[in-house]
């Protein structure tokens, strides 16, 4: 069972999405996956259309009590969300062991998936650490903006901490870009940018602007489903088959 922590502190990067449609191409090549939503958006969850649950990943964290599965199809299954996990950073910081609660609760389902997405929150707190210490490897996607790399240093520096403290085993499986749109002179440019960033981290596949990836969200499912013939289809397929590859 690979567990892939997908992360980034900067909001906006197409994260939530790349965990969603990466967990669904997964489940396409019969890869038995499992989702986690550890942000209090909640929108991977929202996203996969299951709104207002009544048990989320809130309740294992504060209560210790099993994990909520829920079945998407046959080969991908989620764990919810809820805005209730805005309250855990607070609640975590007296909580002994609280950097490895998340890691606990996951050995109970270690042997049932071939692949665990942990979708964190677009920010650094305990939550986030608690995916890295929980995670064999970490995805980063970057949008194909000049600031796309902004503060990333910082993000490095915490996975390093991790690695030290907590998880001797963590490592950077790779970097991919986002929203990107060919017709713009400076996407070349920020693509060689990043390449001399992150050298050979750097997915060959990156996804395209499309559309289509914020209607399935807003339909409630992946975007195989909703537009399977679509740029965003066909490169999220390819992601998924670079990581399978590579990870």
């Amino acid at each position: 069972m690979k567990i892939i922590a997908i992360i980034n502190h900067k909001g906006g990067t197409g994260k939530t999405t790349s965990t969603l449609n990466i967990g669904a191409g997964l489940a396409r090549i019969k890869k038995k996956t499992l989702l986690v939503d550890i942000d209090p958006q909640s929108n991977l969850t929202e996203g996969l259309g299951f709104r207002d649950v009544k048990i989320s990943i809130y309740d294992s964290i504060k209560d210790d009590v099993a994990l909520p599965i829920e079945s998407v199809s046959e080969y991908l299954d989620i764990i919810p969300s809820s805005l209730d996990l805005l309250g855990a950073e607070i609640e975590l910081v007296s909580r002994l062991g609280r950097e490895t609660i998340l890691k606990r609760l996951l050995k109970s389902v270690e042997g049932k998936y071939d692949y665990v997405l942990i979708d964190c929150a677009p920010a650094l707190g305990m939550l986030t650490v608690n995916a890295l210490v929980a995670a064999d490897t970490v995805m980063i996607p970057l949008e194909a903006e000049y600031f796309a790399y902004r503060g990333i240093d910082r993000l490095i520096s915490i996975i390093s901490d991790v690695r030290t403290h907590y998880n001797e085993n963590l490592t950077i499986g790779g970097v991919f870009i986002t929203k990107i749109n060919p017709r713009r002179v400076i996407t070349e440019q920020i693509t060689e940018s990043i390449k001399k960033y992150f050298s050979d981290k750097l997915f060959e596949t990156s996804i395209r602007v499309n559309v289509a990836l914020v209607e399935a969200q807003l339909k409630g499912v992946d975007v195989f489903e909703y537009a399977p013939v679509s740029n965003a289809a066909v490169d999220y397929a390819n992601l998924t088959d670079e990581i399978v590859e590579k990870i």
